[in-house]
C-alpha cells in the first residue's frame, strides 16, 4: 500500500469548513485506490497569529517541507487588519511559497455547462466555451522586490516597490507554460507590458528563447491592459496564459468571475518536482464562516489537482471531477451559484452529495 504525508492548513474563516469536507473526499478516493493518506494539520494565517503571535510558525513550514503535498484552505480576515504588513495573515502565503520553493501557480479557468447561467458574461460569449489555464510566476517580481519609504526634500512621504526578474526565473515559468500547452490546445499567450516596462521586455526575450524548444506550440503576446479586456470579450481565444506575479494575481481573479463564482475554482502552486500546495482561489469569507453557506467545490477540486500533480493519481483526480459535475447535473447548488430552477444546499449537504457521487 502506498502512503503519502499530506500537510493540511485549514486556515481561517470558511477555510476550516471546506477543508474538512475535502479531506473526507480524499479519504474516500484513497480507499478506492488502496492508498493511505496521513494528514497532519498545522496552523498558518490569522489562527497562527492568535496562537503563536506570527502568521507562519517555523513548525508549520517544517511540517510542510517534510510532506508530499500541502492542502490549504484560506487565510485572513478583518480581525487582523490592524496589523502591519509583515504580521498580517496573508504574509503566511508569501512565506509558504518562498519557503517551499513554489514558483509557479497553475490556475485552471473552466466553466461547466451546468453553470453557464451563473456567468456574468453574455450567452453569445459563453457559448464559445471557456477552458484556459493561467500560469503565474509566484516568487519574484514586485511582491518580492526591494521596497521602502522615504521623504522628499519638500517633506512629502514617498514609497517604492521594485519589479525585478532574472532570466532563470522567467525561463523556468515559461517552460511550465509550454509543457502545459502541449497537453492542451498548444497555444501560449505571454501577457506583459513590454511597451513600458524593462522587466517585461526581458520576459519577451527569454520566453522567445524558450519557445524555440517547443516548435509545436504557438506563441503570441498581449499587453496586460488588452488582456484584461479580452478575457471578458472573448475568453475562448486563450489556451495557456503565462505572466508575472502581479499581472497574474489580477488577471486570474478577473478570469475566475467568468465562471460565475470564485467558489468553483481550484489552484496549485508547484515547483520543479512533484511537490505542490493546493488551495481554492477564494478567501476566508468571514461574513459567512460557520453558517453552512460556503461552496466547498473549489477545495474539493483542489484536492483533485493534488491527486493528479503531486500523487500521480490521474484516475483518482478524474473521479473527483466527475463526481462534482454529476452533482451539478443533478441540479444542486450552493448560494453563490444558485439560479432559478435549481436546488439550493449548504456546505455540508454539498459535500455529502459529492461523497455519494463518488
Amino acid at each position: 500500500m502506498k502512503e503519502f504525508d499530506i500537510a493540511v492548513i485549514p486556515g481561517d474563516g470558511i477555510g476550516v469548513e471546506v477543508t474538512a469536507i475535502a479531506l473526507k473526499v480524499m479519504e474516500k478516493v484513497a480507499a478506492k485506490y488502496d492508498v493511505r493518506l496521513a494528514f497532519t494539520e498545522v496552523l498558518a494565517g490569522g489562527c497562527a497569529i492568535d496562537t503563536y503571535g506570527e502568521p507562519l510558525p517555523d513548525s508549520t513550514l517544517e511540517t510542510c517541507q517534510n510532506s508530499d503535498a500541502v492542502l490549504l484552505g484560506a487565510v485572513g480576515g478583518p480581525k487582523w487588519d490592524h496589523l502591519g504588513g509583515n504580521q498580517r495573515p496573508e504574509k503566511a502565503l508569501l512565506g509558504l511559497r518562498s519557503g517551499l520553493g513554489l514558483y509557479a501557480n497553475l490556475r485552471p479557468v473552466k466553466i461547466y455547462d451546468e453553470l453557464k447561467g451563473a456567468s456574468p458574461l453574455k450567452d453569445s460569449i459563453i457559448e464559445q466555451g471557456v477552458d484556459l489555464l493561467i500560469v503565474r510566476e509566484l516568487t519574484g517580481g514586485i511582491y518580492f522586490g526591494e521596497r521602502g519609504r522615504t521623504t522628499t526634500d519638500e517633506g512629502y512621504a514617498s514609497a517604492f516597490d521594485s519589479e525585478v526578474y532574472n532570466e532563470f526565473e522567467i525561463a523556468r515559468i515559461a517552460k511550465n507554460a509550454f509543457e502545459a500547452a502541449r497537453l492542451r490546445q498548444k497555444k501560449v499567450t505571454l501577457v506583459d507590458k513590454a511597451n513600458i516596462l524593462e522587466s517585461s521586455r526581458l520576459w519577451r526575450e527569454v520566453v522567445v528563447k524558450v519557445a524555440k524548444h517547443y516548435p509545436d506550440v504557438e506563441l503570441n503576446y498581449m499587453y496586460v491592459d488588452n488582456a484584461a479586456m479580452q478575457l471578458v470579450k472573448n475568453p475562448a481565444q486563450f489556451d495557456v496564459i503565462v505572466t508575472s506575479n502581479m499581472f497574474g494575481d489580477i488577471l486570474s481573479d478577473e478570469a475566475s468571475m467568468i465562471t460565475g463564482s470564485i467558489g468553483m475554482l481550484a489552484s496549485s502552486s508547484v515547483r520543479q518536482d512533484s511537490f505542490g500546495m493546493y488551495e481554492p482561489i477564494h478567501g476566508s469569507a468571514p461574513d459567512i464562516a460557520g453558517k453552512d453557506l460556503a461552496n466547498p467545490l473549489a477545495q474539493i477540486l483542489s484536492a483533485a489537482m493534488l491527486f493528479e500533480y503531486s500523487l500521480g493519481m490521474s484516475e483518482a483526480a478524474r473521479d473527483i471531477e466527475n463526481a462534482v459535475q454529476s452533482v451539478l447535473k443533478q441540479g444542486y447548488r450552493t448560494g453563490d451559484i444558485w439560479t432559478e430552477g435549481t436546488e439550493k444546499v449548504g456546505t455540508t449537504r454539498m459535500g455529502d452529495l459529492v461523497l455519494a457521487a463518488l
